[in-house]
This record gives structure tokens, C-alpha cells and sequence, in this order.
């Protein structure tokens, strides 16, 4: 795998502050008591190309946890319920964050089934030629009853308007999808009162750059 996705992921404490905006307050309360929120229905429209997966979210307790609270969100859509301190000790995640896409997507497999999810990375100067990868991947990974695990970095815009802040890089989840998959629902555990958002894949693509995601 090329050295891009061995960059390190860290959400540093300047980072939470420009998180979604400026969230310092909600993200210091995350870090002390994990906020755990009823789950979603499941909502399937095929008419319109749309899907929903059940997530019974949960915060990251702490400012480098985005790693193992993404890979538990994500495989909660499977009705796992795992500790994520314990996918933290696996992940080899410390106060640096987790490494890369690669220390996620072996915890997922040991959960889901041996090489059912796999990595992939999306280099800079090559979003264009991955948005459709990125789309189809999510849409099958979706129809398959699993989520989607991304290494994002810098900041990107969702579909009301909000931008999303992660300098020193962060983990989220990719749960659902709209209109074919040209829009895909996040839950980013990095701030319970933005828990959900909605994003253009396109976007989504520009923000992994340089990093990878794992589907399966």
C-alpha cells in the first residue's frame, strides 16, 4: 500500500476547537462521558436509490479515539456492540491517533469475517478518477448491511451548508446513501450534537484524499 495512507491521524486539541466550526465545548464533554444515541430506523427506497443503516452511535470518549469509535459505529449497524477501548488497544491507537486506514480495516474483519472489507486509497491527484469507485463501493457496502470506514483530513462542506474541520485528520463513518450514492450519510463521532450529516460523494472523495477508506 502506498506510504499516503500511512500518514498519521490525529485530531490534536487545536483541532477539536475547529471542528464543525469552532465545537470545543461539545467535544470536551464527549471526551468525559461517550454519548450514546437511540438508533436510526433502517430506511430503504429503492425507487430512489436511497439507503439508511441502523447506527446506535456513540462520541469518541477523547480527542484520539476517532479511530476505534468510527470502526465501533460503523460495525454497530451489524448489531456489535464491542468496547472501543478495546478496538483501540487492536488498532495499536495511542495519543498520535490511529496510523492509518490499514490498522482499521483488520479490527473489521475480525468482527465481519476474514477479508470482507479491504482498503483503498484515493491519492491526491486522483479524486476525479475515484469518485465512481468511492460511490459504488459505498453503495455496495451499504446494500451489504455494513458501513464505511474513512481517513478524511482538512475540511469539507456538507449538503445544509456546514463545514467540517479535521486539520490533524479524523475517522467517520459512511452509513447510508441518497440518489444513487451521489449523497452519503455520515456519523462522525467526533461531536454528538452534528452526530449525522449529509454529504456529496464528490466531497467526500476530495476529503479522503491522500488517505483511504475501507469497504467491503
Amino acid at each position: 500500500m502506498a506510504t499516503t495512507l500511512l500518514r498519521k491521524t490525529v485530531l490534536t486539541a487545536a483541532g477539536v476547537v475547529a471542528t464543525a466550526g469552532g465545537i470545543a465545548g461539545p467535544a470536551i464533554a464527549a471526551q468525559a462521558t461517550p454519548a450514546e444515541r437511540a438508533a436510526q430506523v433502517v430506511t430503504t427506497d429503492r425507487k430512489h436509490g436511497e439507503r439508511e443503516l441502523d447506527v446506535r452511535y456513540e462520541a469518541q470518549p477523547n480527542f484520539y479515539f476517532c479511530g476505534p469509535a468510527a470502526a465501533r459505529n460503523a460495525l454497530s449497524v451489524q448489531g456489535k456492540n464491542i468496547d472501543v477501548h478495546a478496538m483501540a488497544e487492536e488498532m495499536g491507537t495511542t495519543e498520535a491517533g490511529t496510523n492509518s486506514i490499514n490498522d482499521i480495516t483488520p479490527v473489521l474483519n475480525k468482527e465481519t469475517g476474514k477479508d470482507v472489507y479491504k482498503s483503498t486509497e484515493i491519492p491526491v491527484d486522483k479524486v476525479g478518477d475515484k469518485v465512481e469507485k468511492l460511490r459504488a463501493d459505498v453503495v455496495r457496502t451499504v446494500d451489504d448491511g455494513r458501513a464505511v470506514v474513512a481517513n478524511i483530513a482538512g475540511t469539507a462542506t456538507d449538503t445544509d451548508g456546514n463545514t467540517h474541520a479535521f486539520e490533524g485528520g479524523h475517522y467517520i463513518s459512511v452509513v447510508g446513501y441518497r440518489d444513487g450514492g451521489k449523497v452519503v450519510t455520515i456519523a462522525d463521532s467526533a461531536n454528538p450534537d452534528q452526530a449525522s450529516y449529509r454529504m456529496d460523494v464528490d466531497e467526500l472523495a476530495r476529503w479522503i484524499a491522500s488517505r483511504g477508506y475501507s469497504s467491503s
